[in-house]
């Protein structure tokens, strides 16, 4: 009985962090604002103003990086404006999240 719990250690820990990053409203919204294609920062963040949610650059960048870590989203490249760093644009790495919760330790599917 305890390897069935260990088995389902990894996918707890998945569980956990999207969880964890898609608590926070302002987080869909920034999935929103990104939406089918990809959007820069700055981007981000003039929609999120469009969407009454004022937001510094560090607290942009702190969402950002939770939705990255969580698989949410991806880095599609870079927008280079001269004059600084270049500037991160962001994609959804997936339109889905899919949790098979009867799904077997083996990656074998029960059903």
């Amino acid at each position: 009985m305890v390897g069935a719990c260990m088995s389902g250690e990894g996918k707890s820990k998945r569980l956990r962090t999207l969880m964890r990053a898609l608590h926070c409203p302002t987080r869909w919204l920034i999935i929103d604002c990104i939406g089918e294609g990809a959007r820069s920062t700055k981007e981000i963040q003039e929609c999120l103003r469009e969407n009454d949610e004022e937001m510094t650059a560090p607290c942009l960048y702190y969402h950002l990086s939770e939705l990255k870590k969580a698989g949410i989203i991806e880095v599609a490249g870079y927008k280079d404006e001269g004059g600084g760093a270049p500037e991160k644009v962001w994609r959804l790495k997936s339109r889905r999240i899919v949790i098979d919760l009867l799904e077997g330790g083996d990656g074998s599917d029960r059903s």
